[in-house]
């Protein structure tokens, strides 16, 4: 299976995932990949079932937080299918063309991963419609009253986009997809069993206990627990005898700041805010995300995700609100009454702008 980066920033996590392919770290097979069982049997029968009538795949949607495995399910598509995987992202691709361009070039029964996929413009994704449906795409010669339109046609091709938002996709777009599908958090089990695999790839001596802790301070996510069992390794390697027992996994990951519920020195500190700050909430958004020097979308969607699904935070019409957890995991007492009842700050207009928000992050 050949895959290439068509485009891109030099973008962190995509940084990690060329790290793990690397090492091979990354799984290529469906029997590989571990956890997401339902979601394996889905495309076991799907892939399953194009594969037997010569056909491609249909196009398909992955949504869920970062790290769950979406660019590695999409990658393990095209080699159930024995193609290629061209690889880009919503926001590289600024102008129509750059999608025009990447079309025209994809082979017979390829997969075009397209990650981010809800940060598509409008004009760039009104050239996927054409091309999702009848395998088209219109290019435009001239302009003015002299312009003209010139169809052409692709290889059929498989559309695998990933996003973190499902609610910013059009109707149109969402649409198009003869299949979607949610990835969930991973239980500590299956995150047992990923750092188990991980280790034994980087050859690494890792005990049971040593990878359960690791596991319970991974937010759920494969990523991280991968990225945590890194940091465990080197400081196994420069301060003890290169062996990752449960002692040393807790004096690593204390010296990286991360505690034992997964909370880095960046969760707590919204947390703190949240308490110390504003009396527990309700207190909107922007005026918390502020307040921790934060832009609000990042507050949004890379903190507030994993501290609600903790119950250390909660979304009201009314604002952020801390939740009893919260007050007990950062040794504090909680106000009198009901959690989270201090005064609201942040105003009544930010409010009702929390309050319009989309309910959940991934829905």
């Amino acid at each position: 299976m050949r895959t290439e980066v068509l485009a891109g920033g030099a973008d962190p996590l995509e940084q990690n995932d060329e790290r793990a392919n690397r090492f091979g770290i990354r799984p290529t097979s469906l029997s590989d990949f571990i956890g997401q069982a339902e979601l394996k049997r889905h495309l076991r029968i799907i892939c399953g079932a194009a594969r037997e009538r010569a056909q491609t795949v249909e196009h398909m949607l992955f949504a869920g937080p970062p790290g769950l495995g979406k660019t590695t399910l999409a990658g393990i598509v095209a080699a159930e299918m024995g193609v290629a995987t061209q690889t880009t992202s919503g926001p590289a691709l600024e102008r129509a063309g750059d999608l025009a361009a990447i079309l025209t070039k994809l082979a017979d029964g390829d997969v075009l991963f397209i990650d981010e996929i809800h940060r598509l413009s409008r004009a760039v994704e009104e050239v996927l419609y054409p091309a999702m449906e009848d395998f088209r795409v219109d290019i435009v010669l001239g302009k003015g009253p002299a312009a003209r339109s010139i169809p052409l046609d692709l290889p059929n091709f498989t559309l695998i986009g990933a996003t973190t938002r499902t609610s910013l996709i059009t109707g149109p777009l969402r649409d198009r997809f003869g299949f979607t599908a949610r990835l969930d958090f991973y239980p500590p089990g299956e995150l047992e069993q990923i750092v188990a695999r991980t280790a034994g790839i980087l050859g690494v001596e890792v005990t049971a206990a040593a990878g359960a802790e690791i596991a319970t301070r991974a937010r759920g996510t494969p990523r991280i627990a991968n990225r945590l069992l890194r940091l465990v390794r080197d400081f196994a390697q420069v301060e003890g005898n290169g062996r990752v027992d449960e002692a040393t996994a807790e004096a690593a990951l204390a010296v990286f700041g991360v505690d034992g519920r997964g909370l880095d020195k960046q969760d707590r500190a919204v947390l703190d805010a949240l308490c110390r700050g504003f009396g527990g909430g309700p207190v909107g958004l922007s005026t918390l995300a502020i307040s921790v020097s934060e832009p609000a979308e990042t507050v949004e969607e890379v903190y507030e995700p994993f501290l609600i699904t903790q119950g250390l935070m909660m979304r009201t019409p009314r604002g952020r609100v801390a939740m009893p957890a919260a007050w007990e995991h950062l040794g504090l007492e909680p106000p009198s009454g009901q959690p989270g009842a201090g005064g609201f700050a942040g105003g009544d207009a930010e409010a009702r702008n929390d309050s319009e928000r989309p309910a959940g992050l991934f829905d």
